[in-house]
């Protein structure tokens, strides 16, 4: 891109060192140029897979420019529209956005003016919350109008689909922070109905928090999360894991990126069904990992253990990788995960268990979505393609230890725990594994 026809330029940092400058023409062409003191950094790493540093050509043009940072935002185009009103932006496009809510993001990066620095991005600044403006900020997040008294300069983004917010947990106190001191939790609010069918996942909140905890059970490694009430409104509190405290001064952000980023796809083609990754590039990816053995089976493992869970949103941005120092990278927790057993059903506003499909299919001849066709065999060859010795053996281990994973949890279940959540989750479980383990024999 010719600099005369440079629009508009966003600045990239990264706890406050320069990465590059991320600009834009009329015809909405984007470019990346990685500053010449962020290659030379000590701390220098690709801001994505999708975006590598060459020697000798620091500016990166094309989709996955756009797509890296179009993945920074929330998924939802309603969501998109609620703050480009709230903030009176000209537009729901990606730079607009992100102009206004690039001061925290998921992962390490912060996208702000080119006059602007991250000033304070090692200290924290921050102003302490009640719960009743806890309560107060999160009836907020669904409003068209902020509240200036509690939101004020207050601007994050946060990608996905589900409303949510985030806050700073400090001296065991909420806070809301300022500047560039980041966020350390995230904050997510009751799905509701969603889908044609309507289908009620009022109850979202318990769900995700019963399958993380299973998942936790089963040996993954999760991000922790604990239900919490603010008032009338109940949450998921999900510690972020692209967060570290350094010493007791500051939080470092933490780099990473999820699948999508790193195949340079935009977020509307999460789902393999709409042209994301499927499984085999999320393996390829895999490929190049610090760990590449452990976290190619880990990640078919996680994907076992969805079709267990029937977790149908398993899909490319819900799988991440942390990027190191020097261009290496490594599977990160795992997140996001809902349970689709207490909808399904014959019942009104159910769907039928033969209908679902998981968000990546398994491969024989043909590509397999749904769950109810997908069979030992392809769990097998999905083994095979990591190249994992005992990969199968991992697997019936796993499908193996789901009884005694469920009684664990059981045992923990908070008291007044919705039972229909519970018990539809934990009969649905057992279904897939007699039948898993029915077809191994």
């Amino acid at each position: 891109m010719n600099k005369s026809r440079i629009h508009r330029s966003l600045n990239v940092w990264m706890n406050g060192l320069l990465v590059g400058v991320w600009s834009w023409d009329r015809t909405d062409t984007h470019q990346f140029e990685y500053a010449e003191s962020w290659i030379k950094s000590a701390a220098a790493r690709p801001l994505s897979l999708s975006l590598p540093i060459t020697a000798g050509q620091s500016i990166l043009r094309g989709p996955a420019v756009k797509n890296y940072f179009d993945n920074l935002l929330p998924d939802n185009k309603k969501i998109r529209q609620r703050i480009s009103h709230r903030y009176q932006l000209a537009s729901t496009n990606v730079p607009d956005l992100l102009e206004a809510l690039g001061r925290d993001c998921i992962g390490a990066v912060q996208i702000l003016p080119p006059d602007v620095k991250p000033e304070g991005f090692n200290t924290i600044a921050a102003t302490r919350l009640t719960d009743s403006e806890v309560e107060k900020l999160l009836l907020n997040v669904t409003s068209d109008e902020g509240d200036g008294n509690i939101i004020n300069d207050f601007r994050i983004s946060l990608a996905g689909a589900q409303e949510k917010t985030a806050l700073l947990w400090y001296q065991g106190q909420w806070h809301l922070p300022h500047g560039a001191t980041p966020t350390t939790h995230i904050l997510k609010l009751p799905l509701g109905l969603i889908g044609g069918m309507r289908a009620d996942m009022s109850g979202s909140i318990e769900n995700e928090w019963v399958c993380m905890r299973i998942m936790a059970t089963l040996g993954f490694d999760v991000a922790k999360a604990e239900i919490a009430r603010f008032g009338t409104q109940k949450v998921l509190v999900v510690e972020r894991f692209d967060r570290k405290w350094i010493g007791q001064d500051w939080i470092a952000r933490l780099p990473q990126e999820d699948f999508c980023q790193a195949s340079g796809v935009a977020p509307d083609n999460k789902y393999e069904t709409d042209g994301g990754p499927g499984m085999a590039q999320c393996l390829h990816i895999l490929e190049g990992s610090v760990s590449a053995a452990k976290d190619k089976l880990n990640f078919v493992l996680m994907n076992l253990a969805f079709w267990l869970l029937a977790a149908t949103d398993g899909h490319a941005k819900n799988f991440s990788i942390a990027l190191l120092a020097g261009g290496e990278y490594r599977l990160t927790l795992m997140y996001d995960i809902l349970s689709a057993w207490p909808v399904i059903g014959r019942g009104a506003n159910q769907l039928q268990e033969k209908k679902i499909k998981m968000a990546m299919a398994l491969r024989s001849k043909n590509a397999h979505f749904k769950m109810s066709e997908m069979h030992v065999r392809h769990w097998q060859g999905l083994a095979a393609q990591t190249g994992v010795v005992d990969g199968f053996a991992q697997m019936q281990r796993l499908v193996q230890h789901v009884p005694d994973a469920l009684a664990q949890v059981e045992h923990e279940l908070p008291v007044h725990f919705p039972e229909q959540i519970w018990s539809s989750i934990r009969d649905g479980m057992l279904r897939q594994r007699v039948r898993f383990l029915s077809e191994v024999n």
